[in-house]
């Protein structure tokens, strides 16, 4: 956070200059050893110890804010201007501590200061995933509307303080893409395959990632798949063979082919990593029904269709 750091000294360049007159000021207008003590404090750690020098402005405030002199107004601004950057220090580690409720609370103060804070929103963008993937959902509503400004912001050429821990660009677009298609899932799972096709497109490890194409893979059975079958079923079923009923059987093929696709791209990502195996086992039963279907009970060339699908580009989402 170094930059974060010396952009909040930059801001408080001004008020800085204004306490070396100040405190020369002090020393002049009162007797009170006290006052000066505590002063003193806060003048000798402003720079280089601003926790210290919190600590002494907050007590002078505490003792002597009925003044309502420039001193009190300038620590009153001093301590705004601390309390806004140590948030912003903080929400990095509430987050790496996954204290999920408490990174949503200071990001909603900081966010409040500086509506615009484009690092912020990335972060609890992305915190939103991390909270939902460890089965709480409680952030969901407020992580997708953060990830989605953060990701208008960028693609509109604004830039975080700094990119950390993300790559860059790419990087941070395609973790926050992919928190978007993971929070809508379930609620909305066919624009999730547009945010997940998204995050595949950017050079990441996203694009390496097997959940990207599971999610994918799901997000299309459960959105296009579950619709398409639900209308053949309520309108052919049972019926005479049709051109309508042909071509109504030729989307969900269509759809089945995409699944088909994620579910080999999942597998083949994963490879022989002993983290994905329980996963791998599922995929692959899903992907072998899929694929037998497709191919008149058989589940021949599969084992070369897994082998070969990183090879190919990733199709689009069917229109």
């Amino acid at each position: 956070m170094k930059m974060v750091k010396k952009l909040a000294l930059s801001s408080l360049l001004l008020l800085l200059v204004a306490v070396g007159t100040a405190f020369k000021v002090q020393a002049q207008e009162t007797d009170d050893p006290v006052k000066i003590d505590i002063y003193k404090k806060f003048y000798d750690n402003r720079n280089n110890n601003q926790a210290a020098a919190y600590v002494a402005a907050q007590d002078y405030l505490k003792r002597y804010a009925k003044d309502k002199d420039q001193y009190v107004d300038y620590l009153q601004k001093w301590i705004q201007f601390y309390e806004r950057d140590e948030r912003k220090r903080m929400l990095p580690g509430l987050i790496n501590a996954k204290n999920y409720a408490e990174a949503y609370k200071v990001g909603a103060k900081i966010l409040a200061d500086e509506p615009d804070y484009l690092r912020a929103q990335i972060d609890l963008g992305y915190a939103g995933y991390l909270s939902a993937s460890a089965s709480n959902e409680t952030h969901n509503a407020d992580a997708l509307g953060y990830a989605r400004k953060a990701i208008q912001a960028i693609e509109g050429g604004k830039v975080p303080t700094e990119w950390a821990p993300f790559k860059g660009k790419e990087d941070t677009l395609a973790y926050l893409y992919y928190a978007v298609g993971f929070l809508t899932l379930k609620t909305a799972p066919e624009p999730a395959i547009d945010s997940l096709l998204k995050a595949a497109q950017f050079d990441s490890d996203i694009k390496k990632t097997a959940s990207t194409y599971f999610f994918l893979a799901a997000a299309y059975e459960a959105g296009p798949y579950k619709r398409l079958s639900a209308d053949f079923q309520t309108r052919f079923a049972n019926k005479e063979e049709s051109a309508e009923s042909k071509a109504a059987l030729e989307k969900i093929n269509v759809v089945i082919d995409r699944m088909i696709d994620a579910y080999a791209r999942a597998i083949a990502t994963a490879g022989n990593d002993p983290k994905t195996e329980a996963s791998r086992k599922t995929w692959m039963t899903n992907l072998t029904s899929y694929y037998k279907f497709r191919h008149a009970g058989a589940d021949t060339g599969l084992t070369e269709y897994i082998a070969s699908v990183l090879s190919k580009p990733l199709p689009p989402k069917p229109v």
